[in-house]
């Protein structure tokens, strides 16, 4: 029974020491759970060719004036005319470091076939009222210089918006549909005109998952473009001297291209914040 004894109160003894023991120890440090590893995609930065189709429309604001002197002779009204385009492009984009913004430089050139007719109305002058005729017209190239601002709501997409200056030309065209025969538009018609303006835009380039190490991108866009108004004088086609008359135009054109993109020189990887 001693024996009993002894045993129980060494091993209650032993607990004690040991349970004085485990509350000296330093707790255990907290679990850290490891962190996830940074994103890291292709930089935007580099310069890049692009080329694509598009299609086209532009109206254009005119009415009738004698040339010279300019004054107006009819009420003003608006023609039309659409049709397909090609652009081919340069241009650099910088992106910002550990940034979902970016900004470039471009210049652009359409190659177009947007067809269209240009009327004149009825026009009460001295001596009579000469009828209303038309003319066919295309615009037939535009060339664009400007900048764009973008931002990446994923790694691999930039959408944008774009803006800058532009010229257009519209090629020339002869009056047709002429009733009155000593019609002061009769044999007459108007030379090619190139016109200026400036052009705002939007869309969004993506960069092509299989194909990211050739640099190809795909980008869609959406511009309009305003031009300044221009007397265009109206001139006998067989002589090419002028009539007495011509057209105050002023043309605004819309597109949409989606264009192949390739970025070449571009910069190293960035940790993206997404």
């Amino acid at each position: 029974m001693k024996k009993l004894l002894v045993t129980a109160t060494a091993l209650a003894a032993f607990a004690a020491v040991g349970t004085a023991g485990a509350a000296d120890l330093p707790p255990a440090p907290a679990y850290k759970a490891p962190m996830a590893a940074p994103v890291v995609v292709p930089s935007w930065t580099g310069c890049y060719v692009d080329g694509g189709i598009g299609y086209g429309m532009w109206n254009l604001d005119h009415y009738t004036e004698t040339y010279p002197g300019l004054v107006q002779l009819s009420e003003s009204q608006t023609d039309g005319g659409r049709g397909w385009l090609g652009r081919v492009g340069v241009g650099c984009d910088y992106q910002f470091p550990n940034s979902s913004f970016v900004i470039g430089a471009f210049g652009d050139y359409d190659f177009m076939s947007l067809k269209g007719t240009n009327s004149d109305p009825n026009v009460s002058v001295t001596g009579g009222t000469f009828p209303a005729t038309a003319a066919s017209v295309t615009e037939t190239s535009a060339w664009y210089a400007g900048g764009r601002i973008g931002y990446l709501p994923y790694p691999n997409l930039m959408t944008f918006v774009s803006g800058g200056w532009t010229q257009t030309q519209f090629g020339s065209g002869a009056f047709t549909n002429i009733t009155v025969p000593s019609s002061p538009l009769t044999g007459a018609g108007f030379n090619a005109q190139t016109y200026s303006g400036w052009f705002v835009g939007g869309g969004y380039e993506y960069r092509i998952p299989w194909a990211s190490f050739n640099g190809l991108y795909w980008k869609t866009e959406y511009r309009f473009a305003d031009y300044s108004a221009v007397d265009v004088p109206h001139t006998i086609t067989a002589t090419g001297a002028l009539n007495g008359y011509g057209q105050n135009r002023e043309p605004y054109v819309q597109t949409v291209t989606t264009s192949l993109v390739w970025k070449f020189s571009w910069g190293g990887p960035v940790v993206a914040k997404y």
